[in-house]
């Protein structure tokens, strides 16, 4: 993180319910820089001593990144979408129950890179599931809990897929066609349109460090916010 998007955080407050992490989610298609800005995330919370957990989906715990390994072996191209949907689910009550939920319980703050919107973006756009059984599902196994604030990193898809194809052998979703990834992101933009309040979209085709700058606004606006909700 640099010096001057640090500049820009200040003190943390109290979550809506006092005692309460907070739950911040990054989400966008392959090759928008979730993981790099996660980290810039997670340096201003450590450089202003606000405690936190850094996590991922699929995976955050010991079985689901068990089946983490399976959806993105490319070798397990044959799983059908349903099969992947609900495995993602899976995956999904294991990170909560063993590493979300106690974390925000404890108070810690929880920055995941994707999660439940990745599964209305990636199965519901990309595979063609229906919205209404991913909806189901998510009610099922978070019951109330939705993030309180979810970063997404917009960019073309054909720039994400250049730079995903670029930094390693694809995997078994990077190597999914264009068209999945168009309509993946469209219901990513759409989401966030539906959800104002929740949604910050940020320009990921930009330079690294000028998104940075634009995820350490965010998070001043957020932690303000929190501020003058619990002073």
């Amino acid at each position: 993180m640099t010096s001057s998007a640090a500049a820009l955080l200040v003190q943390p407050a109290q979550a809506d319910q006092p005692g309460r992490g907070r739950f911040i989610t990054l989400e966008g298609i392959e090759g928008a820089g979730k993981s790099t800005q996660c980290d810039t995330l997670a340096a201003a919370l450590r450089a202003l001593e606000v405690p936190f957990l850094q996590t991922r989906e699929p995976g955050g715990a010991p079985m689901a990144e068990r089946i983490r390994a399976l959806l993105l072996d490319p070798d397990s191209r044959a799983l059908g979408a349903t099969a992947e949907l609900l495995l993602m689910f899976a995956a999904r009550a294991e990170h909560l129950a063993k590493t979300v939920q106690p974390a925000l319980a404890a108070g810690t703050w929880v920055l995941c890179d994707r999660f439940t919107d990745a599964s209305f973006a990636y199965q519901g756009g990309g595979r063609g599931l229906p919205q209404d059984t991913i909806a189901w599902l998510e009610t099922l196994v978070q019951g109330e809990l939705r993030p309180d604030l979810t970063l997404l990193f917009d960019v073309p898809a054909e720039l994400g897929l250049q730079r995903a194809k670029a930094r390693s052998a694809p995997d078994r979703f990077e190597a999914e066609t264009l068209e999945f990834f168009q309509r993946a992101r469209q219901v990513y933009l759409e989401r966030a349109r539906q959800e104002p309040s929740r949604f910050r979209v940020l320009d990921a085709s930009l330079e690294v460090e000028v998104v940075a700058q634009q995820v350490c606004e965010v998070l001043q606006t957020f932690v303000s916010d929190a501020r003058i909700a619990h002073p």
